[in-house]
């Protein structure tokens, strides 16, 4: 554990609302000099009573003194001067002090709301992530820095309260096949008349289990690669073909479509990108996968591949049961099964979530559009290998009309 200590501190800490305490002085304190001299000068060069007299007239003050005017003129200028600079100088010392006071008082009102920032945020923890500054002042900066700090809180409350839905649901399908295996085993071994054929049959179940296990943790590593890769961030960039993809990944449910008896209808022209192979086909496989899983006996399967201009697109569509078009959304989020939870259904609920991963990482969008009838058809768009995406991709997760 890393443990930050702060140093002794000798001197006030140059806060911000010491800076601009200060600041506001010396800008008054220059202010009033240079108007105290300014007003200096034009004393100087505005009494010259004498001026007017002829030459080496007197001029006869109230006590009875008698002196020659240019000398009395010196003496009114500089009585006037010192004057001017005491009242002044006095003056200015009063106004730097209620002027620097009143900007500490002011400059504290307006940086409360950093404070109130500063506060949270060292409140902030797994039980206080529901704490906002929620700033009611006038609308400027610091409002809006206080609504981005709430809106960032936002996100990430919402991002923790994902992460931890996913660890459980995680958890709870890692806990279900360890949970029968270990049943089966403990049951058949406190058997003692169980013969081979028990064990046999505890040998299949349990290696059913483990492959469920195993299919669960090769799809989380997947999702946690194409996380990782989101924003144009991939480790391989190579010229692929999605149709090649979407062919391989029919072949591979050939068995489980002539169980059920689907009737497939393909149109696979060319569409080129530059990506990861390995995650591509893994979005190709995991669409198919769902269409087959997620369709019923005698049902239909399509799929098709091609380019507009300098996107390309697949798209793979399956009867079934009917998806709300509320629930859109939600399929895309892990641990999900077409509306469903996890009770009762087949594969890990992490098909559409590695789809919208994967379409991230290359920079393309993902949507989803209900069948009337039943069904649902995926339709997944990213940038053709003619062109360099620039900007990082957003898989988007849209609510598309029905065809």
């Amino acid at each position: 554990m890393t443990v930050y200590a702060a140093a002794r501190e000798r001197w006030p800490r140059p806060t911000l609302r010491l800076r601009l305490t200060l600041l506001n002085g010396v800008v008054v304190v220059a202010t009033g000099l240079v108007l105290i001299l300014l007003a200096w000068l034009l004393v100087g060069d505005a009494i010259h009573p004498a001026d007017q007299l002829q030459p080496g007239a007197f001029v006869d003050l109230a006590d009875g003194r008698r002196l020659d005017a240019a000398a009395w003129q010196a003496q009114v200028v500089d009585a006037a001067s010192r004057e001017l600079l005491f009242k002044g100088l006095f003056a200015l010392l009063v106004t730097s002090l209620v002027g620097v006071a009143a900007a500490y008082a002011v400059a504290g009102r307006a940086l409360r709301p950093l404070h109130q920032v500063t506060a949270t945020a060292r409140r902030l923890g797994e039980q206080t992530l529901d704490q906002r500054i929620r700033y009611t002042g006038a609308d400027d900066e610091i409002a809006e820095l206080a609504r981005t700090f709430d809106a960032m809180l936002d996100r990430i409350a919402s991002a923790f309260e994902a992460q931890k839905r996913f660890v459980a649901n995680a958890s709870h399908e890692l806990r279900t096949p360890l949970a029968v295996m270990r049943t089966e085993i403990d049951v058949t071994l406190a058997d003692d008349e169980a013969d081979e054929a028990e064990f046999r049959r505890m040998a299949t179940v349990v290696r059913d289990a483990s492959e469920r296990a195993n299919g669960l943790v090769d799809a989380l590593l997947v999702l946690a690669r194409s996380e990782a890769q989101r924003g144009r961030r991939l480790a391989r960039k190579v010229p692929t073909d999605l149709a090649d993809g979407l062919r391989a990944a029919l072949s591979a449910v050939g068995r489980e479509v002539d169980r059920l008896g689907l009737s497939v209808t393909t149109d696979l022209a060319p569409a080129p990108v530059v990506g990861d192979p390995g995650l591509l086909e893994r979005l190709a496989g995991n669409l198919v996968e769902n269409a087959t899983r997620y369709n019923h006996l005698h049902g239909r399967l399509w799929a098709r591949t091609g380019t507009d201009g300098e996107q390309v697109f697949l798209v793979v569509g399956n009867t079934g049961f009917e998806v709300d078009q509320g629930d859109v959304p939600g399929l895309f989020e892990p641990f999900r099964r077409g509306g469903r939870e996890r009770t009762g259904a087949r594969g890990s609920g992490l098909g559409l979530s590695i789809v919208r991963a994967v379409c991230d990482a290359h920079g393309g969008t993902v949507t989803a559009t209900p069948q009337e009838g039943g069904g649902l058809e995926v339709r997944v768009t990213l940038p053709a290998a003619s062109v360099t995406p620039v900007a990082a991709g957003s898989a988007v997760v849209g609510d598309a009309k029905p065809r």
